[in-house]
């Protein structure tokens, strides 16, 4: 019993390690958040969810490892995600100034009435974000491959790797983020009217600056 509850821990503790860290993900999960409401925010974050979903099954078929194989592969992924993040980053931009520019109608720091197309950029993001594939490489391997490990420090503990039980806890995990995350932006842009515009022109910023050195990688890797 206390084995199962260890490795469901150690799952949640995994997927927060991928989706909470500051990063194109969260930057797009953030502006739908603020501009959009927890509904758009939470839809971006289940488009980054299945995109792990993907490359769950894809790291079982033992595929996502020619990432790590063929350089160049690498090389075109950075590139298409540097190209991504660019445009993302624009259309942010423009989004942000429609609904806090006074274009479009605004509730409660929301933008209403607004297309809501969070899912499908976090997914096509996600697919393309070199950096998720090179975690499912590294920390990813850790969480599929049979075997266990035990935790001195919690007297010797013993956690289950590659387990059902660790695998519905790295997806509880990423399910919490996107849950809470969105919740939160809301709740404070609603006490705060700077915050959301600030919110949602970081995103720009964030996306901005990954693409570019996404776009840099990439030509380091072809020179």
């Amino acid at each position: 019993m206390f084995q199962a509850v260890a490795s469901a821990l150690a799952g949640v503790a995994l997927g927060l390690s991928l989706a909470a860290p500051p990063g194109p993900m969260n930057a797009i999960i953030a502006e739908e958040s603020v501009l959009r409401g927890w509904g758009s925010g939470f839809r971006a974050g289940l488009g980054a969810m299945s995109a792990d979903a993907c490359f769950f099954v894809l790291a079982l078929l033992g595929v996502v490892t020619v990432v790590r194989d063929v350089p160049v592969v690498r090389s075109v992924l950075f590139g298409v995600g540097g190209l991504l993040m660019l445009y993302f980053a624009y259309g942010t931009a423009a989004d942000a100034s429609a609904a806090f520019g006074g274009d479009a109608a605004v509730d409660g720091g929301t933008a209403t009435g607004a297309d809501s197309k969070g899912f499908r950029k976090a997914f096509v993001l996600a697919l393309t974000n070199p950096y998720q594939i090179l975690w499912w490489l590294t920390a990813g391997v850790g969480l599929l491959d049979p075997g266990t490990f035990a935790l001195d420090a919690l007297g010797g503990l013993t956690i289950s790797t590659g387990s059902p039980v660790i695998v519905v806890g790295f997806f509880g995990g990423i399910a919490l983020w996107i849950t809470g995350f969105p919740a939160a932006l809301v709740t404070v842009g609603r006490r705060v009217d700077a915050f959301a515009p600030a919110v949602a022109y970081l995103s720009a910023v964030v996306l901005a600056l990954a693409g570019l050195s996404f776009l840099s990688k990439a030509g380091g890797m072809l020179a």
